[in-house]
């Protein structure tokens, strides 16, 4: 089964040096590696900060686009990790070992397998 890890961001109160966040970012390359080497990775990115984002909506078959984050938050998505494992367990234990969880937090979730009705 597939699972969705998205982390927050890895230094919400700016408390990291520059050489710990050198460190951090040496350690999801490393995890990275580790996840692909036993086939459990499928994809992971890190994502630039949420003030570059587009919000999309489309009203009306009018298509309108607003600069900026979603919501505003402390916190944001710093980036996200597509895996493989048999279970929820699993999913736990792999979860758990992305660099940013000692900072931050990692939302784990299944991925739901849309199929079309018959």
């Amino acid at each position: 089964m597939r699972y969705i890890c998205l982390y927050n961001s890895t230094d919400t109160d700016g408390t990291l040096t520059a050489d710990e966040t050198a460190e951090l970012i040496k350690a999801h390359f490393a995890f990275d590696e580790e996840l692909s080497r036993e086939g459990i990775m499928i994809h992971s990115d890190a994502l630039e900060m949420p003030d570059t984002a587009t919000v999309l909506r489309v009203r009306n078959n009018t298509l309108s686009a607003t600069d900026g984050p979603y919501i505003e938050t402390k916190e944001h998505l710093a980036g996200f990790y597509v895996i493989e494992a048999p279970d929820m367990v699993k999913a736990k234990e792999i979860a758990g070992r992305i660099p940013s969880a000692r900072y931050g937090a990692v939302e784990l979730r299944p991925v739901r397998t849309l199929t079309l009705p018959d």
